[in-house]
């Protein structure tokens, strides 16, 4: 099952601290690939470039107001139907081989998949790494890499 970002918003209303962190985020934020969309084919390595409107990119640790740093989910359920989903938001979101962290700010990487099908996600992270108390991630795409 896919979450959408309103089912998400309707879902963190009613259960709050369930799967919502505690720092807010800016009303209307949106994170996006720049250049990458759901079903493209693409060589590897893959360049994925993150955007982001509404709110600004800070180093994690940076305790700024509206803004935060990226985390590239790799082939895993969307955030919010994830099994750790909660556990992310209580201790922020952990870095393995599924999720990429982005703590230095940066807005683009390179990173190397094996040919086929895989999922991508962005999520943005507060100072901590937790999502914010209103999730801003992108929708989950899909790219085959040649």
């Amino acid at each position: 099952m896919r979450i959408t970002t309103a089912a998400l918003a309707i879902i963190t209303a009613i259960s709050g601290p369930l799967i919502a962190g505690e720092t807010p985020s800016a009303p209307g934020a949106e994170v996006y690939f720049v250049n990458l969309e759901d079903g493209d084919t693409v060589k590897g390595p893959v360049k994925v470039v993150f955007g982001l409107s509404g709110m600004g990119v800070a180093p994690a640790g940076t305790e700024a107001d509206n803004t935060g740093h990226h985390h590239l989910l790799i082939n895993r359920a969307p955030f919010g139907d994830g099994p750790d989903d909660a556990e992310m938001l209580e201790y922020g979101v952990y870095a393995d081989d599924n999720h990429v962290h982005f703590g230095k700010g940066q807005t683009e990487t390179t990173v190397e998949l094996a040919p086929g099908e895989h999922s991508l996600q962005l999520l943005l992270g507060d100072l901590n790494h937790a999502p914010h108390a209103d999730p801003v991630m992108s929708e989950v795409i899909t790219i085959t890499v040649e």
